[in-house]
């Protein structure tokens, strides 16, 4: 586990993805990518793959959320695993409506 900052890079250990951080809860957290621990670039080169429960992939320039909207990262580089924190996948964030203009 690791204290996630906005604006630290991380890079998955079984697929290309990498991922900004754009909001963080402030605690450790076990940030995933494949069903591994995600690291920071240059640490680990993908090795393996995906586990089968997080294969679905990532995509570029997607924000992901986890349940509580308290973390929030940015795909920078697509990949084939899922995102994911302690065991739990991370969901797209939707787009919030524009105000009509009438």
């Amino acid at each position: 586990m690791a204290e996630l900052t906005p604006g630290s890079r991380w890079a998955s250990q079984v697929c290309t993805t990498e991922v900004i951080v754009v909001r963080s809860p402030g605690d450790d957290v076990d940030l995933e990518c494949g069903g591994s621990t995600m690291v920071p670039p240059g640490e680990g080169g993908p090795n393996g793959s995906p586990d089968a429960t997080a294969s679905e992939g990532s995509q570029l320039g997607k924000r992901y959320v986890d349940d509580d909207d308290t973390l929030e990262i940015l795909c920078t580089k697509p990949g084939e695993g899922s995102l994911g924190v302690g065991g739990t996948l991370l969901g797209l964030k939707e787009a919030k409506p524009l105000p009509a203009s009438d």
